[in-house]
């Protein structure tokens, strides 16, 4: 039997969840789950390390590298192949004061809350 998947903490919700060429190409949709958004943030966004990614998100190093391969794959697969994408589910949980935070590397909440 495998072993249960551990939740992931995000610190906020995508702004914009649907992206896509600007003409209907009719290719099947990408969907790119809520922690992926979440690494993809985390590290290109505000040059993360995957160790400090991986503090964040309540997770192993290992998870976050898999998750964040993922992540830069369909991201890959959008731009190359003009399909478009959503960000939609995954196993996450949302950090109870993403609302007080400006989602910044260095904010105040920065690292404050740990999933169990």
């Amino acid at each position: 039997m495998p072993r249960p998947k551990k939740c992931r903490k995000v610190c906020a919700m995508p702004e914009s969840c649907a992206f896509g060429p600007t003409a209907g190409s009719g290719a099947e949709e990408i969907a790119m789950t809520i922690d992926e958004y979440e690494t993809i943030r985390l590290i290109d966004g505000l040059d993360y390390t995957q160790e400090m990614c991986a503090q964040q998100m309540g997770v192993a190093r290992t998870t976050v590298q898999a998750v964040y391969n993922d992540a830069r794959k369909k991201l890959a697969q959008m731009l190359i192949e003009g399909r478009p994408l959503t960000i939609t589910g995954g196993n996450y949980a949302v950090c109870p004061n993403a609302d007080g935070c400006h989602n910044k590397k260095g904010c105040q909440y920065e690292g404050c809350c740990h999933m169990k």
